[in-house]
């Protein structure tokens, strides 16, 4: 009899996603990701919950009616995490026409069944207050909806959410082989920090590694096939605040392609994204000084004040895994996803999972639980739809209500570190509040509100293991915390790990 019903590969979005809906579904699951939950593509993402008004030039109507129906669902399941956004789309004479502009609008209006999101409307730039931060001659825009994620916690949520159903989720722990025995799967586990291995058995494994699929079909595994994914790079710079609104705007380029610029983090504009192939190791990308000029020059045509590289505050990238369907150009290949069950007659079953966006991800789950259930046998039916994650159980009135309650119950906190707690935990700021009447009470403050307090959540609640984990995944504090406190910041977490370890061995000598 094997260890676990399922073993998955990958701590991103979609391994996470699946992690989730198996546990739910009764399925014993066994999760391991090589470094950070979010540690590769799913923490380098436009931050997007949207269906892709692009996408519909490239007829992918499937996967834009799937993403714009999945919008509302997702917000639900999370509305601390998960807001709806307006975005504002200038009209640029000499691109496409606006007459293009308003059908594909209206398809993505009425395309996905969409219920709570304002509808699209017009807007004269020459007085809505949009238009002020751009160069005169913009006249006429189109403003839409779609929603935005803070999408490294989202993958975070999924995993305590599949953790608390009953799945074991490690980190900084590589799958080094996996063999096909009679009925099972062998899986070599080994702690990357410790170097100690251990073996698993496991009745399907999945493989869900991202940008490191074809590194785990080829090298762990032992099967060949031809490659199945195309790496594309996707960049993002991080400037000041741009304009004072809080819309975003969605621009088009004289090569086809489109940018954002998007509030971000309440002090700064987020602006991205770029589409070029990738050839390297996917734990080395970065955003070149081409992918910042072009970003930089495509804002550039639109704000009145250019964008200069002096204004650049932060950058990352990441490697979209896209199923390679032989597009010519990057931007143009599918964002949708492939799911492939490889084994043959009487053979333990690897399903490998191809391409994909965050907001599609709860379906993948689905699609990838009833490919499961054909290899395993079928335990449960789809749930995952209206289920909340952990913290989005938010009382009627949503986050903003909530928030006014927990700061008139806690007066002598600062209310904007309430705030922050509240679009991070949502209903499990409560937990780290506990206790505290003042700020003070949260323990000493390493730079931008960060607290002992909220380290030892993330610490013990939510797998985080260094001050990475916490600035730039579970948090976007990197952004105001000193770079110098970081190591301060890791001993920390060192010296919780050392007093949990200590706490099992007394445990295991008490009993």
């Amino acid at each position: 009899m094997a260890d676990v019903d399922i073993l998955v590969i990958g701590g991103g979005i979609n391994g996470c996603g699946i992690a989730r809906d198996a546990a739910g579904r009764g399925y014993s699951v066994l999760l391991a990701e090589m470094d950070d939950l979010a540690s590769g593509t799913s923490s380098a993402s436009t931050k997007l919950i949207h269906g892709g008004l692009r996408y519909l030039e490239h007829y992918e109507f499937r996967l834009v009616r799937e993403a714009l129906t999945e919008r509302e669902v997702l917000w639900s399941m999370a509305p601390h995490i998960i807001w709806p956004l307006r975005f504002v789309l200038p009209h640029h004479a000499g691109l496409r026409p606006a007459w293009l502009l308003r059908l594909g609008l209206f398809l993505y209006d009425h395309l996905g069944g969409r219920k709570r999101l304002p509808a699209t409307r017009t807007l004269d730039l020459r007085t809505d207050p949009t238009g002020k931060p751009l160069k005169a001659g913009f006249d006429k825009a189109f403003e839409y909806s779609d929603c935005w994620v803070q999408d490294a916690r989202l993958v975070a949520l999924n995993a305590m959410d599949a953790a608390a159903r009953g799945a074991t989720i490690l980190t900084r722990t590589r799958v080094t082989k996996a063999a096909r025995l009679t009925d099972h799967w062998l899986v070599t586990l080994t702690d990357t920090e410790t170097g100690v291995a251990r073996d698993v058995t496991a009745r399907v494994v999945v493989n869900a590694a991202g940008p490191w699929i074809d590194e785990v079909l080829h090298s762990v595994t032992g099967v060949q096939q031809a490659r199945h994914v195309r790496l594309v790079q996707g960049s993002h710079i991080v400037v000041p605040r741009l304009y004072d609104h809080d819309r975003a705007y969605i621009f088009q380029n004289a090569d086809g392609r489109i940018i954002f610029a998007i509030p971000y983090e309440h002090d700064f504009t987020l602006i991205g994204t770029t589409d070029r192939d990738y050839a390297g190791d996917p734990a080395a990308v970065r955003a070149s000084e081409e992918e910042i000029a072009y970003l930089l020059t495509a804002a550039s045509e639109y704000f009145e004040k250019p964008v200069t590289a002096a204004d650049v505050v932060w950058t990352y990238a990441g490697i979209r895994p896209l199923y390679n369907d032989g597009a010519s150009k990057a931007q143009e290949a599918t964002r949708d996803y492939v799911l492939k069950l490889a084994g043959g007659l009487g053979e333990p079953k690897l399903l490998n999972v191809f391409g994909g966006k965050i907001t599609t991800y709860r379906r993948l789950a689905e699609s990838a639980l009833e490919l499961l259930a054909d290899a395993i046998g079928r335990r449960g039916a789809p749930w995952t739809k209206g289920a909340r994650l952990p913290g989005g159980d938010i009382p009627t009135g949503g986050p903003g209500s909530y928030q006014a309650r927990l700061i008139a119950v806690h007066p002598d906190m600062e209310p904007s570190l309430i705030e922050r707690f509240v679009h991070t935990y949502g209903t499990r700021t409560e937990a780290i509040l506990a206790g505290a009447a003042i700020t003070a009470d949260l323990g000493r403050d390493f730079g931008g509100g960060l607290t002992e307090a909220e380290i030892v959540h993330l610490v013990r609640e939510e797998w985080a293991r260094s001050a990475d984990d916490i600035l730039w995944r579970r948090t976007k504090l990197g952004l105001r915390v000193p770079k110098e406190a970081a190591p301060e910041i890791d001993a920390f977490i060192a010296s919780l790990r050392s007093e949990r370890q200590e706490d099992r061995r007394l445990h295991r000598r008490i009993r």
